[in-house]
């Protein structure tokens, strides 16, 4: 039988919640954008329908990375669809590029995925 690198894996590690902990920073850096142009959506202009969608949004990241941390697989394909979800509509209808979005993209394939495939096994 071929043992497995990862066999030995703890579910419980340091660099996971810090790698949780830095995603999470970058999603509610994220949510503090789209907060400050609610503060000034009268004078850009923007629809409050899209306040809804985008702090629905914003919602749905954050309750992802929950389910990460309680090791739910769904919530590792939902985090980065809906994290580039809020890229495209800050995009497509502000014209403006997050870098927080993309930070935190390059953080979850880089750290966060370093840290939670070694996890796989726990996740359900």
């Amino acid at each position: 039988m071929e043992e497995s690198y990862f066999e030995n894996e703890p579910k419980k590690t340091a660099a996971f919640y810090i790698a949780l902990g830095g995603l999470a920073l970058f999603t509610l850096m994220g949510l503090g954008m789209d907060g400050d142009e609610f503060l000034q959506r009268k004078i850009i202009h923007i629809p409050d329908w899209y306040f809804y969608i985008v702090f629905g949004i914003d919602f749905l990241a954050l309750l992802s990375l929950v389910g990460i941390a309680f090791f739910k697989k769904l919530a590792i394909f939902a985090f980065p669809v809906f994290i580039l979800l809020h890229f495209y509509l800050h995009q497509f209808y502000l014209s403006t590029f997050l870098y927080t979005d993309v930070t935190n993209i390059f953080l979850f394939i880089g750290a966060g995925l370093f840290t939670i495939i070694p996890k796989w096994k726990y996740f359900k």
